[in-house]
């Protein structure tokens, strides 16, 4: 496929300095109508240039392009650009020339004729009479074509531009950083091209010199040589020592831009120092391996963002948005992947779409995996080991938890993720590992291709007819598999997996079952899953009760959330690895197993568990519990007492538990509450006794102990805890901070609440309260239904903040 197609013969070598492919049609013999292999590259291109000069009209092969041009602007949107050179409408030299072609042809071929050139008059092109010389017409042209197809580079050079700082006689290296296929190449060319005239670019290093041994002093020089030739524009160089560059250079001002380096020596070769270049110069690097620019002490650096999604959209043509959509997806907004996809795509009718998308979803096209996989096969084995995982199993994963994971499998697991990073292969953002969509079906592509046909030989599983067919199927051959994915919601037949159907899988380490669906069946129970297990993600279990996994000392994190479970397994298994547990939303829950062993317990998460009715005494075995859920575990009456100080508690959630009567004992002997940072009692409706003086660290509480100094305070939720006796908490005169207080549906009155830091209000369905309360006029927002309140203060319309108020109508 080609960028653009030009209708007229020549091949214009100003598009191809700007980067832009022509489609060159020398090699077609011309005959009595244009041929499939130009239908084609007309349909192919994604813009075409037609140049009307005087004599266009004298080739009928001309006018057949234009009518095919014609057809794919209304029918492809594709772009159309028109030249008029020289030629007024159907007058004169142009006039006389059409209607000698027309000669003897048929009627419906001269109307096509006559319908696309009226067509193309229409459109606001080049004339080259506004122009005083062809020359600046054709660079004008040919850089509005490259400015069209480079979709946001203008932002990208406004963002580069102060790295660049043109107007400084600093000698500046500038790196240019990101993933495979994200654009690192075109910015530096559409720099090379705008903003300099002096300026040598030498293409994708790390593929044209890949063969080069460069511990050898000779392919060095002959490096530097080529180089010096470039940018110096002399064909004959000898570089007999490695201070040439220096010296033929230290006086030029130049633009040097070195693309896909991705090794150091290659800009030790080319550009070692600063003050190898005379004043003003300026060299830039693309790489995806951060390092180098460390090593090299390059500090001005651009990190390339994937596009907007309405830039990635621009990719595509007119009249297929919605389609558009899907393919912007499969490519992950990746410029490289939206350009294969647009080549590919490119001159394909709706429907053609339409069929070409399942095929898409399932694998890599050729171009894309070849770039990519470029970088794979520059990590040593056991980053490629890595990469697999993420690809295959831990992609949006928190950081943290993928460390605990993998600990027993790699060594420095920080370390190797860093140079991932590094090397643009994931990203780490806001804790979480981000591995880019395309990039991840490589590493799915990788491990099929560790048995094509046997899918219980390869290390992860994914697919989901292939896992149905093991887990049916003889599962003695699957001791390779170490992790599982399993989406069964989309299994329309039913599955039924047999007891031993884990215990050929003897090396599982990490399995997720996801979805919930009446097809998946466990009639015979479930047992034999390794003893190696590391992670168990479950979600929607259809038993009442998990079979007890004899040996799980490995086990790091359990999650069985929205489960049929009605307890977990009877009696004490190990459990010293176990760091997070989930058993969310499981509202059959009755109880829980003796986690005595869990002494490395962080994070208990028993949301919703609405038939709980007990948890085993006590709660974290160690001082290691961070968080404990309990909201909405209606059932609960009395909680056992925390173990230890719990110098650990950072987050205590206990909203919604509507059962509960008392807190004196859950607190215990846990005297040493630091830590604390969250505390949400809110709808503990049977709640009367609150002695929570020990918590005076507590930033954001939802519910407060009656006696404490609330300087900190800026939330405060009382919520809906209709029997709670405030005690000294009636008075908060000293939350100077407070910014949000929320009183509704509850039997109480604060006093003293005329507070210039309050932002927000609610006392709705504050029965007891009669008159409009005294308050800051600083406040924004003011809920006062439910209440007796049935006038406001005349001066409440001249509160500058107040946008929202809300009362009942009597």
């Amino acid at each position: 496929m080609h960028d653009v197609f030009p209708s007229f013969r020549r091949e214009d070598m100003e598009f191809q300095r700007k980067g832009i492919t022509p489609f060159v049609d020398n090699e077609i013999k011309r005959g009595e109508s244009i041929c499939p292999e130009l239908v084609r590259a007309i349909r192919g291109s994604k813009i075409a240039i037609i140049l009307i000069s005087r004599n266009y009209a004298s080739s009928k092969w001309c006018l057949d392009e234009l009518v095919e041009i014609m057809k794919c602007r209304e029918e492809l949107g594709q772009t159309v650009m028109a030249i008029f050179y020289n030629a007024k409408k159907l007058a004169g030299d142009f006039g006389r020339a059409f209607r000698k072609t027309c000669a003897g042809k048929k009627k419906e071929n001269i109307g096509r004729w006559r319908e696309a050139l009226a067509k193309v008059a229409t459109i606001a092109g080049y004339h080259s009479s506004n122009w005083e010389n062809e020359a600046a017409m054709i660079k004008k042209i040919a850089t509005d074509i490259s400015n069209m197809l480079n979709i946001g580079m203008g932002a990208h050079l406004e963002k580069m531009e102060p790295l660049l700082c043109l107007g400084s006689d600093e000698v500046r290296m500038i790196g240019i950083w990101g993933p495979p296929g994200i654009g690192k190449t075109t910015i530096a060319r559409v720099a090379f091209n705008q903003l300099f005239q002096l300026s040598v670019f030498m293409d994708d290093i790390k593929v044209n010199y890949s063969r080069l041994c460069f511990d050898d002093y000779s392919t060095k020089l002959q490096l530097q040589q080529q180089f010096i030739s470039k940018i110096t524009n002399q064909k004959d160089m000898v570089v007999s020592h490695l201070g040439v560059a220096s010296n033929r250079l230290k006086d030029k001002k130049v633009l040097v831009v070195l693309d896909g380096v991705d090794r150091l020596v290659q800009l030790d070769v080319m550009a070692k120092e600063t003050w190898w270049f005379g004043p003003g110069s300026r060299i830039i690097i693309t790489t995806q391996d951060h390092k180098l620019f460390r090593a090299h002490r390059i500090n001005h650096i651009y990190k390339v963002d994937f596009p907007t999604n309405d830039e990635a959209l621009q990719s595509f043509v007119h009249g297929f948005e919605e389609l558009a959509r899907e393919v912007t997806k499969l490519a992950g907004g990746l410029p490289l992947g939206l350009r294969v996809m647009g080549s590919y795509f490119r001159g394909m009718l709706k429907q053609e779409w339409i069929n070409s998308l399942p095929r898409l979803n399932t694998s890599l096209d050729s171009d894309i995996r070849s770039i990519l996989k470029f970088s794979y096969d520059a990590l040593d084995d056991e980053d490629k080991y890595l990469f697999i995982h993420i690809a295959c199993f831990f992609s949006s994963e928190k950081i943290h938890k993928v460390e605990e994971h993998l600990a027993k499998k790699f060594l420095e697991v920080r370390q190797r993720l860093n140079v991932l990073a590094e090397k643009s292969l994931i990203s780490i953002e806001s804790g979480y590992i981000k591995m880019h969509s395309l990039l991840q079906k490589l590493g799915l592509e990788i491990v099929c291709k560790q048995s094509t046909h046997e899918p219980g030989q390869r290390q992860f599983l994914h697919d989901d007819r292939e896992i149905c067919e093991v887990l049916t199927g003889d599962a003695t051959g699957s001791k390779n598999v170490i992790g599982m994915k399993f989406d069964y919601y989309k299994i329309e037949d039913e599955l039924d997996i047999g007891e031993k159907a884990f215990e050929g899988m003897s090396n599982l380490q990490f399995l997720k079952v996801y979805g919930y669906s009446d097809t998946l069946q466990l009639t015979r129970g479930l047992n034999n899953l390794s003893h190696k297990l590391r992670l168990l993600h479950w979600s929607h279990f259809p038993m009442t009760c998990f079979p007890c996994i004899v040996n799980s000392v490995f086990l790091v994190e359990l999650v069985m959330d929205f489960s049929k479970l009605e307890k977990l397994w009877d009696g004490i298994i190990p459990l010293r690895s176990l760091k997070w547990m989930n058993l969310s939303f499981s509202v059959n829950l009755k109880e829980l197993p003796d986690l005595s062993t869990a002494t490395s317990l962080e994070k208990l998460n028993l949301n919703a568990c609405s038939s709980l009715m007990k948890l085993p005494p006590p709660i974290g075995y160690t001082n290691n519990l961070e968080v404990l859920n309990l909201c909405n575990c209606s059932s609960l009456i009395k909680l056992p007492s925390l173990a230890g100080n719990a110098t650990s508690l950072e987050k205590l959630y206990m909203g919604g538990c509507s059962s509960l009567v008392e807190f004196l004992s859950f607190i215990g002997n846990a005297v040493n509450l630091q830590k604390l940072e969250k505390l949400d009692l809110s709808n503990c409706l049977d709640l009367v006794e609150l002695p929570l003086s020990l918590l005076e660290t507590l930033r954001t509480r939802e519910v407060l102990p009656s006696s404490m100094n609330f300087e900190s305070l800026e939330k405060l939720d009382l919520s809906g805890c209709a029997s709670l006796e405030l005690g000294g908490l009636s008075s908060i005169e000293n939350a100077v901070n407070l910014r949000t207080l929320d009183i509704s549906i509850a039997e109480v009155l604060l006093t003293n609440i005329n507070l210039e830091s309050l932002d927000v209000l609610n006392l709705r369905d504050c029965s007891m309260l009669k008159s409009f309360p005294q308050i800051s006029t600083n406040i924004r927002a003011l809920d006062l239904r439910g209440t007796a309140v049935e006038q406001v203060p005349p001066s409440i319309v001249s509160w500058p903040r107040l946008d929202q108020l809300q009362m009942s109508y009597f």
